[in-house]
């Protein structure tokens, strides 16, 4: 698993054992889409390796905040951190119900929220309920679940709309703005 662009472009990044990372093509199409990262605050929920939000850092993101409950994935994204030298990032140790709330109770909003979850779990459609009811995205922002095809996500959740699809392979990335 790698950086596949921007300033830290070819970086080898540590992986725990376990988690599926984001294939290449699919992180590659996801930044084509999202275009320029300046000025982004960026939040990665179920971050496993974090490498979705190091690539928006490397891309020149000015914040990346990344959610992450298992012990070893946090341990991971921190040494991953730590070996790009990111300071404009922090780490959130615990369940992503939670810090959406704890996020929604702070004030906290962010440009670009992603999450991808466990596959078969319905995870996916419960994170984004949540992320439709507490209203932590920015007024022009998008929220991406990346997610198996066969995991069915609503068009409408709360005041998020479905507005794009994107399938790579088994992988489903499902792009959400405001209503």
């Amino acid at each position: 698993m790698r950086i596949i662009s921007g300033t830290h472009k070819g970086r080898i990044l540590k992986s725990p054992k376990g988690i599926r990372p984001t294939q290449d093509n699919a992180k590659k199409a996801l930044f084509d889409i999202l275009g320029d990262m300046n000025e982004i605050r960026f939040l990665e929920l179920f971050a496993g390796s974090g490498s979705i939000g190091l690539e928006a850092l490397s891309l020149g993101a000015r914040e990346v905040v990344f959610a992450e409950k298992e012990q070893k994935c946090f341990d991971v994204i921190r040494e991953n951190l730590e070996l790009c030298k990111f300071s404009n990032s922090s780490i959130v140790r615990g369940d992503a119900d939670l810090a959406i709330k704890r996020f929604r109770d702070k004030k906290n909003v962010f440009d670009i929220i992603f999450f991808d979850p466990p596959y078969y779990r319905e995870l996916a459609k419960k994170t984004l309920q949540l992320l439709g009811a507490y209203d932590i995205l920015a007024p022009n922002g998008f929220v991406i679940a990346q997610h198996f095809k066969k995991d069915l996500l609503p068009e409408i959740s709360g005041f998020l709309k479905l507005f794009r699809q994107e399938r790579y392979g088994d992988t489903v990335l499902s792009f959400y703005k405001r209503t």
